[in-house]
């Protein structure tokens, strides 16, 4: 598409404006001309292509184009005879130049908005900027609108009219049609009318529809009051705040573009989304806050850079009360609806609006995002992003996975809430599931490689960071051989329990025969497991057994002391009571000695207690260890029951998800 302005008239009722400069050279601010504002935003929306039609001053016209160093390519054709004849001469002057191509077509004078621009270059069709709401000019074209096309323009038109401005977005066909009509009448001599004259003669071959601006700005200068006019809707508008939140870690042309479009509507504030706020959302960040609020004030056009704490908008919009809100339209449905719909309520109460610019589908953007997911499942970062997740929320919550398809799940799971989005920060790599998984009693017997390989599954469909069920950890050398392997393949945690002999599940308690090991050998190990790691990202976590088998909260809290002071970075405190009150007499009396080391509760058996009560308790970690496992097998066992009773398949699929369902579940690539 190129862009045609017609800047080949005298401008005489500007009178001092236009004695030694053309009307398009006028400034409406400290910054902008006419014309410079407009190019700008063609530069923006990339169109490159320039046709520019020049009367009086033509060389200072040309110097003044170059010399804003835009990315254009401009073409100049003068009208020599811009004394004697109207802009339609002008057009049929620069015929050769605009005849084969989409056009948009526009007067020198026009000083619109952003998005008046952007809206009718959107458009499919042929159309002409009009407003239902300005007040008819004696001075300015007026346009009769039937059956949503445009029957006739004029100046002198004002029943049934509607106002117009010279700004049209025609289809190559159509254009033709006007431009052949144009020059009809230059070629018999008619040049002194407008071109709309030619226009209103082929209406009925073009359809050329109304494109209404409302209360948008869109006027033609033609005199001082109309600058004065003019120019102060433009600091208006430049005065308006608008608000753009950004939770990416990676800024693209596509970013790019929305933030240029955006700065043009006015002064344009980016919330940049917290740390907390992203890893609630999506995924931790790749890149800090601190980085990616300096990464976006040194973009050209941003006004100002602040934290958004929430995934809500709310705080910073009831502070800010922007004119604009901008938003690609991708959250018009899923998880972030709600957000949205908290957004335009919040809008409608002080008379905001929120605009929407359509979510790209570029293979290039699609491939950056690809980018970023492999970069989360790298072995060094995902292993790291479960202590910095503690230090940034204060707690963490994980689910077990014993498979390909329930990493997936635990993934994937996200539930919004009251402004806010929920998904588990972690996953558990259960000795418990991934036994039963195997068909296994849970004594250890699952060998290493195999739990390795189950890892491996989870790792290959996911990112969140994993933590592993070691059991009791084993003998002390191989144990320093699981932390070293562990460590290298990207998990965060290993948890270890110190009980020694034959494992039997800790929720038996004193019902089978268990064995806790001597603090002093269980120290040991610890001690070893730390020498052997490579990083400070990888957490050995005790677990400890006292309360399980009835020793009491003062053995526990013993023990939890030389845990720590023997390398444990963290402590995990198990119980088979349905009443969480030891766990919490046990978390109180700990944390009135230390406050930094991470606890770790499993709520199997109480798991009445919310996430909160926990935190406030000084739990860092919650993990549902096993609810997967535990529901998945009464699903399948009531499905084989019910095609054993009905000799068919047909009753078990309300239980079943859909084939469809299950296809699009297991992505292609990951």
């Amino acid at each position: 598409m190129k862009a045609f302005i017609l800047n080949s008239g005298l401008g005489y009722r500007m009178g001092e404006y236009t004695r030694e400069y053309p009307k398009c050279m006028t400034y409406i601010d400290e910054k902008e001309s006419i014309l410079s504002r407009q190019l700008k935003m063609l530069a923006d929306l990339n169109i490159r292509d320039i046709i520019i039609t020049t009367g009086p001053f033509e060389n200072k016209l040309k110097e003044y184009c170059i010399s804003l160093g835009l990315p254009m390519k401009y073409t100049f054709v003068h009208n020599e005879k811009y004394m004697d004849t109207n802009y339609i001469y002008s057009i049929y002057k620069a015929r050769e130049q605009i005849q084969d191509d989409d056009l948009l077509f526009m007067h020198g004078d026009l000083v619109f908005e952003f998005r008046v621009l952007e809206g009718i270059l959107g458009r499919t069709d042929s159309c002409m900027a009009v407003s239902s709401k300005e007040k008819l000019s004696e001075k300015d074209f007026k346009a009769i609108v039937a059956d949503q096309t445009i029957q006739k323009i004029s100046v002198e038109l004002f029943e049934d009219a509607i106002a117009a401005q010279p700004l049209y977005k025609l289809n190559r066909e159509d254009w033709k049609i006007w431009l052949d009509q144009i020059c009809n009448y230059c070629e018999a001599g008619k040049v002194t009318c407008y071109a709309e004259k030619a226009l209103n003669e082929v209406l009925d071959q073009i359809n050329l529809r109304p494109y209404d601006i409302k209360d948008d700005l869109c006027n033609e200068i033609d005199d001082k009051n109309d600058l004065i006019r003019v120019s102060a809707k433009v600091h208006e508008m430049k005065e308006r705040i608008v608000y753009m939140a950004f939770a990416t870690d990676v800024i693209h042309s596509g970013h790019i573009a929305i933030l240029k479009k955006a700065s043009h509507m006015g002064r344009l504030v980016v919330g940049v989304l917290s740390d907390y706020a992203v890893a609630s959302y999506k995924r931790f960040p790749l890149i800090p806050f601190r980085e990616r609020k300096e990464l976006l004030e040194n973009i050209q056009g941003v006004y100002k850079v602040i934290e958004q704490k929430q995934l809500s908008y709310k705080e910073n919009l009831c502070k800010l009360r922007p004119a604009y809100v901008i938003h690609g339209d991708d959250w018009k449905k899923g998880n972030l609806k709600p957000i949205r719909d908290e957004v335009i309520h919040i809008l409608q109460e002080y008379g905001g609006q929120l605009i929407e610019f359509p979510y790209s589908e570029n293979e290039i953007y699609k491939s950056i995002e690809k980018r970023m997911q492999a970069e989360l499942s790298i072995p060094d970062f995902r292993r790291g992003r479960l202590k910095k997740a503690i230090e940034l929320k204060g707690y963490v919550n994980a689910i077990e996975a014993h498979s390909g398809i329930t990493g997936l799940i635990a993934e994937n799971t996200i539930v919004e809430q009251e402004g806010k989005i929920y998904q588990f920060d972690a996953i558990w790599v259960s000795s418990l599931c991934d036994s039963t998984t195997k068909g296994k009693p849970d004594i250890e017997l699952v060998d290493m490689t195999s739990r390795f390989r189950t890892i491996d599954d989870i790792m290959e469909v996911t990112t969140k960071p994993i933590i592993f069920d070691g059991d009791t950890g084993g003998l002390i050398e191989h144990f320093v051989y699981t932390v070293k392997s562990l460590e290298r393949v990207g998990v965060s945690m290993i948890i270890i329990e110190d009980k020694t002999g034959l494992k039997k599940n800790s929720l038996f308690g004193t019902e089978v025969k268990q064995t806790q090991d001597s603090m002093e050998q269980f120290c040991e190990k610890l001690s070893a497991g730390r020498r052997a790691k490579k990083t400070d990202d990888f957490m050995i976590v005790a677990r400890i057994e006292s309360l399980i088998l009835e020793k009491g909260i003062n053995d526990a809290l013993k023990r939890a002391e030389a845990y720590v002071a023997a390398g444990a970075d963290g402590i995990m405190i198990h119980s088979r009571k349905k009443e969480p009150d030891e766990v919490f007499q046990f978390a109180d009396e700990f944390r009135k000695t230390d406050k930094k080391t991470p606890l770790v509760v499993v709520p199997t058996t109480f798991h009445t207690v919310r996430e909160e009560e926990f935190y406030h308790h000084g739990f860092n970690v919650i993990i549902y260890a096993n609810q997967l496992t535990r529901s998945g097998i009464p699903a399948m066992q009531k499905t084989a029951k019910t095609i054993l009773e009905n000799h068919r398949a047909k009753e078990a699929d309300e239980l079943c998800m859909p084939i469809q369902e299950i296809i699009t579940l297991i992505p292609e690539e990951n």
